[in-house]
């Protein structure tokens, strides 16, 4: 373990029993759904009164996303998760959210290092690859400006606390408790990468999906132990997915708020398998990328 890591799962070391953390984990998973619900319920209303559009099909699992009203509110559902979390911090291990995130002005300066990378090397790739006629317009300019700073909200919420719950309370609770890499790195990236198994949707992606987004969680783990903050996660996941739901995405339930569409849907499965793996080779370069410049800090 690096120094820095060292430094950062310290607080998580005062009260490291197992027992505390699969109590947090249940806590984060309560409040999450609790929230969930509410957050719903709330949506279900605003529809009911003309406040929202519902999605195309009706309120589905597999439509849920692709109206911008209801888009937004699955973001928003993120934030119990980001609440439990620090919660179960709090109630059971004695510390609060900056032990999670590490020191603020650090974490602040790997945040938006990490956020400013990924945009651009997905902006060349876009700019070197993607046929410029094969994107089908979405949202309308005006419209998707006027949303943006909610989306940007959104986004920043439900990146933030899976960040919050994978590579901050877990790994650190994880790390604390276990000195091999294999518990408190390997663990929690599975765990997200599942997080993300929706067969429904993707079809016979799913798996390929799992695998990539495990890739990711292996990534931004090995990051953090590197930089002792969970800034530079935070950024690079927040500007990943800002650039896959904001900008362009693929056809489906996650389109809601996207300015473009790719023509082809996740469940794709001549397309999606390439861009999975060019996907792969992109998150490896960026590794490379940030291990080199924490290396030279």
């Amino acid at each position: 373990m690096t120094p820095e890591f060292l430094s950062y799962i310290a607080p998580a070391r005062r009260y490291p029993q197992l027992w505390r953390l699969l109590a947090g984990l249940v806590v984060i998973g309560v409040v999450h759904v609790a929230w969930s619900a509410l957050v719903m319920l709330g949506a279900g209303l605003m529809i009911g009164r003309g406040l929202i559009a519902a999605p195309p099909g009706g309120l589905s699992r597999e439509t849920i996303g692709a109206s911008p009203g209801m888009m937004l509110m699955l973001l928003a559902t993120f934030a119990g998760m980001g609440i439990g979390t620090v919660l179960a911090a709090r109630l059971l291990h004695r510390r609060g959210l900056r032990s999670l995130i590490g020191p603020g002005r650090t974490a602040l300066r790997h945040f938006l290092g990490g956020a400013a990378l990924i945009l651009a090397v997905n902006l060349l790739a876009l700019a070197a690859l993607v046929d410029p006629a094969a994107p089908e317009p979405a949202l309308p300019m005006r419209l998707w400006l006027a949303l943006l700073p909610l989306a940007l909200l959104g986004v920043l919420v439900q990146t933030g606390a899976e960040e919050l719950v994978f590579r901050g309370y877990l790994q650190q609770q994880l790390a604390a408790r276990f000195s091999s890499t294999l518990v408190w790195m390997l663990l929690p990236s599975l765990a997200f990468g599942m997080l993300h198994y929706e067969p429904g949707q993707m079809g016979a992606n799913a798996w390929p999906v799992v695998a990539i987004t495990a890739l990711f969680g292996l990534i931004a783990a090995d990051l953090t132990a590197r930089a002792g903050t969970l800034g530079l996660a935070w950024g690079l996941h927040f500007s990943n997915n800002l650039f896959a739901l904001l900008l362009l995405s693929p056809q489906g339930d996650l389109s809601g708020l996207a300015l473009y569409r790719m023509p082809f849907g996740a469940d794709d499965t001549e397309t999606m398998p390439l861009l999975l793996a060019f996907d792969a080779v992109l998150l490896l370069a960026i590794w490379a990328i940030c291990r080199l410049a924490l290396r030279r800090r």
